[in-house]
């Protein structure tokens, strides 16, 4: 139950104890946020950039801190993501020093780029510098990181990344309240923001447009299938610690496929990333088919968990409880039948056919 998940037979030793010992850790921090905040130097030095030679490394702590507790991997996951979007971003202060109060090479942070209804955060420019104003939604444990990457809509319907000191007193939480009970530890209310000066991170629509928004999209998905991996393991053993029937040997069956199917297109998108083939439009359908086969995989898994075990493990054991319920609430990151449209969109738009 305590064995790192892994992409490839070919993973060295010394990544394999250092996997180990994350994998220890993020066990340890129990579904608390606060303390998974602990977990963010070690993943931060383990954690190779995306794109530049060893994406299936990253993609295996992921992966591993998924399996171990997703309460740990959502709070470290996008503090890796938010790494590598300022190590992509060519205008940052030079040497990772400092600008408007941020530190760009130390501290906490996360990613605030989704979008709400009846919501906009918007960018003006003063006297050569940045202010933000308005309210921004999905904004997790903002009120314990200290700096944030955050997209704000600028002139003409464009939009650009900043980073943002999350102490500063132009950014409050807006009223709301956090009553989910899967992730229930990682906050992710919004923010209102007035005025709060802020620093560019790439030009307009850089954000969305570089290569690694779809890769960070795809780092996405290794956690959910660790979170995943997790889940099946304890089907598994429970089918050890009795004789199994053919209906239990039918679910792990079903849920061994789709985590061989899950597994083999992150190992796949690894390698499609360092090789230079998932860079553009390719990077984001890659991205699409990635994020949509894994999010398929977890919730079979999930169905199939709860065929086999019922409501026993769910009503009387912490850990298994927890790791469905914030898998079933990650998940929904990806938006089901609206992300196939999108994948459908993007294949009828190419002059190939895709298979």
């Amino acid at each position: 139950m305590s064995a790192p998940v892994l992409l490839s037979a070919d993973t060295p030793a010394a990544q394999l104890d250092a996997l180990s010992e994350i994998m220890g850790l993020a066990r340890g921090t129990d579904g608390s946020a606060v303390t998974s905040l602990l977990l963010l130097k070690s993943a931060t030095d383990a954690a190779p950039l995306p794109g530049e030679g060893n994406t299936l490394a990253l993609l295996e702590l992921l992966a591993t801190l998924g399996a171990a507790d997703l309460t740990a991997a959502r709070v470290v996951e996008p503090h890796l993501d938010a790494r590598a979007i300022l190590a992509q971003a060519a205008q940052l202060p030079p040497d990772g020093g400092r600008a408007d109060g941020i530190d760009f090479a130390s501290g906490s942070w996360g990613v605030y780029a989704a979008e709400g209804p009846g919501m906009a955060l918007t960018a003006t420019e003063h006297d050569g510098g940045w202010q933000l104003s308005g309210r921004k939604p999905w904004c997790s444990l903002a009120d314990q990181l200290d700096y944030a990457v955050v997209t704000a809509h600028t002139a003409h319907g464009n939009r650009r990344a900043f980073a943002v000191d999350l102490s500063s007193p132009g950014i409050q939480p807006a009223e709301g309240l956090w009553i989910s009970r899967g992730l229930a530890a990682v906050n992710s209310g919004p923010l209102d923001f007035t005025d709060a000066p802020a620093y560019p991170v790439g030009r307009d629509n850089w954000y969305l447009e570089r290569d690694g928004f779809a890769w960070g999209g795809i780092g996405v998905a290794a956690v959910w299938y660790g979170g995943a991996v997790g889940v099946a393991r304890r089907l598994l053993q429970a089918s050890r610690q009795r004789r199994p029937d053919q209906i239990a040997q039918a679910l792990i069956g079903s849920a061994d496929l789709s985590l061989q199917s899950a597994a083999r297109v992150l190992a796949a998108a690894a390698a499609d990333i360092d090789s230079g083939r998932a860079a553009g439009a390719d990077g984001a359908l890659l991205a699409q088919r990635v994020r949509g086969v894994v999010a398929d995989a977890a919730e079979r898994v999930l169905s199939a968990a709860a065929h086999g075990l019922g409501p026993g493990p769910l009503t009387a054991e912490e850990q298994h409880a927890r790791r469905v319920a914030d898998l079933q609430v990650y998940v929904r990151q990806h938006h089901g039948e609206r992300d196939h449209a999108a994948l459908g969109g993007m294949l009828l738009a190419r002059e190939s056919a895709p298979w």
